[in-house]
C-alpha cells in the first residue's frame, strides 16, 4: 500500500498552479515530493565505527583505570590480565559499541537527525537530478523542462532545469521560489509551498520563454509522489 505524504487538496493546489503558470509560458514544470531521498546508511556505519574507534582509544589510552575497575568487579579475586587477554578486551569493547551504536542507528530518524546538513543537501540534490533524467530532460521539443523536487524530512527542495532554461537561467534565480518552498514546508503545508514556488517559477519562465502560438501540454501538472 502506498503511503500518502500529502492530501489531496495538496494535489489539487500544486496540480492547479502548474496549469496556471504554464499558461504564460512554454516552460514545462514537473512537480516531484518524496518522503525522503536516501537511507544514509553509510552515515550510521560512519558513526558506529567513529564511535568504536573513541571507544577503544578511551580504554587504551587509560589501561590503569579498567584494571582497577576489573579488580573492584572481581573483589581482587580475579587473574591477572595478560597483553594478549587486555588486547581482545579492548577489541572486544570497540565491536560492541559499533554493534550498539549501529542498533540505535536503525531508528531512522535518530540516523537522519545526525546526518551532516551538507550531505543530506548533497542527496536531495542527486536524486532531483537522477528524476530529472528519467521523466523530464529532453522531454519537450524545446528543452524547456524543469523540475521541482522536495524532500520532507530532509527539509530540503531542489530545481533542475532542461538546457534552453538552464542557459537563460542562473541558479540562484530561484532561490525565492525556494525560500517560499521550505518555509511552508517547515510549517506543515507542503501543497501551498509547492504552489507558491511553481508560481514564482512561472513568472521566471514567463520572462524567459513566454507562451507562443503553438505551447501543447508535454509533461503532466499532477503532483508526483515517490
Amino acid at each position: 500500500m502506498k503511503v500518502s505524504h500529502v492530501s489531496e487538496a495538496d494535489h489539487d493546489i500544486v496540480t492547479a498552479a502548474v496549469a496556471a503558470a504554464e499558461k504564460h509560458t512554454n516552460g514545462e514544470i514537473v512537480t516531484v515530493i518524496a518522503g525522503q531521498s536516501n537511507d544514509y546508511d553509510d552515515v550510521a556505519l560512519v558513526w558506529a565505527s567513529v564511535i568504536a574507534f573513541i571507544a577503544m582509544s578511551v580504554v587504551a589510552l587509560f589501561p590503569e583505570f579498567y584494571r582497577n575497575l576489573y579488580d573492584q568487579i572481581t573483589g581482587g579475586w580475579g587473574h591477572e590480565i595478560t597483553a594478549n587477554e587486555w588486547l581482545g578486551t579492548v577489541i572486544a569493547i570497540g565491536v560492541l559499541k559499533w554493534i550498539g551504536v549501529w542498533l540505535i542507528l536503525l531508528w531512522r530518524p535518530l540516523r537522519l537527525a545526525l546526518t551532516p546538513r551538507a550531505i543530506k543537501a548533497g542527496r536531495v540534490r542527486a536524486r532531483a537530478i537522477d528524476l530529472f533524467k528519467v521523466g523530464t530532460e529532453a522531454k519537450t521539443m524545446g528543452r524547456t523542462g524543469i523540475l521541482l523536487y522536495l524532500s520532507l524530512r530532509e527539509h530540503r527542495a531542489d530545481i533542475v532545469a532542461d538546457e534552453a532554461i538552464a542557459a537563460k537561467v542562473a541558479p540562484e534565480v530561484w532561490g525565492d521560489a525556494m525560500a517560499a518552498l521550505i518555509e511552508q514546508v517547515r510549517a506543515g503545508r507542503p501543497g501551498e509551498g509547492m504552489a507558491e514556488a511553481v508560481k514564482q517559477m512561472g513568472v521566471v519562465l514567463a520572462e524567459h520563454f513566454p507562451r507562443g502560438s503553438e505551447n501543447p501540454n508535454e509533461l503532466p501538472d499532477r503532483l508526483i509522489e515517490l
